[in-house]
């Protein structure tokens, strides 16, 4: 006679057994596959139509889109998020495992956080950016080094257009821990300089009038505010001065500085006004011992002549 087998008292029942191949755990996969392609096109619908709206929004009202973009980020992956949640309860033996989680909650909660310490860091510096807005979308900003204009705010990283037309990545936790000049914020306005050089021999006056005139001329500087040349240091060898101006944006001031130069250097050649390059006088030890012999022989020969 067979008798079935009983399992040991102290036997344990796996979490997630080997899943026959039955109707039901077909129709639980092709819902799975339902929940996710219908989450997918639900997140891509509410994102396009957020985003018409709110540009709508903002053109109409006059209000920074940097606060939407973040918002309807947000709203997309809270779709994503209860998409993908909706799809795990489909798989059989979901409560048995969330069960079996639950016990080791602590110990996964260290792990992941670990793991996904950057990830939460750029997360939240988004959330940050969007809500403090230390710059917005369409301003002209200076970090780390690079210029550019802001073009995208994500929840992870924010996109930079660079003056050669580069778009540059920085993630958001990255940027929250660096200093930023905003050019675009309040008074567009920047007060720019160059710098020149010119020989001991020349004439500084003159050469400020030139400067000054130059810099009157350009189409990019403000002038109504006063323009200013100082010296600056008397070097090695030549005399520095420094011109300060007022443009009317920060994108227009490197392009005004390198023309003013250009224009007050041929001015200079016009007018004899010296742009000393650097030179050094080289002394070499033997020629210095004869010349000191010289001067003590000759000092020796002004005294015996004296005395005589």
């Amino acid at each position: 006679m067979l008798f079935p087998q009983v399992p040991p008292e102290n036997a344990t029942t796996p979490l997630l057994a080997p899943l026959p191949l039955t109707i039901d755990n077909l129709l639980h996969f092709l819902g799975i596959l339902v929940v996710l392609f219908a989450t997918v096109l639900a997140a891509r619908i509410v994102n396009r139509a957020l985003a018409r709206h709110f540009k709508r929004v903002s053109e109409r009202l006059h209000v920074d889109e940097t606060s939407y973009t973040v918002l309807r980020r947000l709203i997309v992956a809270t779709i994503y998020v209860v998409g993908g949640i909706i799809a795990i309860s489909f798989v059989p033996g979901f409560y048995n495992l969330l069960i079996g989680l639950a016990a080791g909650a602590g110990i996964a909660a260290i792990v992941l956080g670990f793991a996904a310490q950057s990830t939460l860091a750029n997360f939240i510096s988004g959330i940050s950016l969007a809500i403090f807005r230390p710059f917005r979308v369409g301003d002209v900003v200076e970090i780390e080094g690079e210029y550019g204009t802001i073009e995208d705010i994500t929840l992870r990283h924010t996109v930079i257009r660079t003056w050669q037309n580069k778009r540059l990545i920085i993630p958001n936790a990255k940027i929250s821990e660096a200093s930023i000049v905003n050019w675009s914020i309040s008074d567009p306005t920047v007060l720019w300089f160059v710098d020149f050089g010119i020989s001991y021999d020349s004439d500084i006056d003159l050469a400020r009038r030139i400067i000054v005139d130059e810099v009157e001329k350009h189409p990019s500087v403000l002038r109504e505010r006063e323009i200013k040349v100082f010296v600056t240091e008397l070097g090695d060898f030549a005399v520095n001065l420094r011109a300060l101006f007022w443009v009317q944006d920060r994108p227009s001031a490197w392009v005004a500085g390198a023309e003013i130069r250009e224009a007050v250097k041929k001015r200079f050649d016009a007018a004899g006004i010296e742009i000393p390059f650097p030179y050094r006088t080289l002394v070499f030890k033997r020629e210095l011992e004869q010349q000191q012999k010289k001067t003590a022989g000759a000092a020796k020969e002004d005294e015996s002549t004296a005395r005589q």
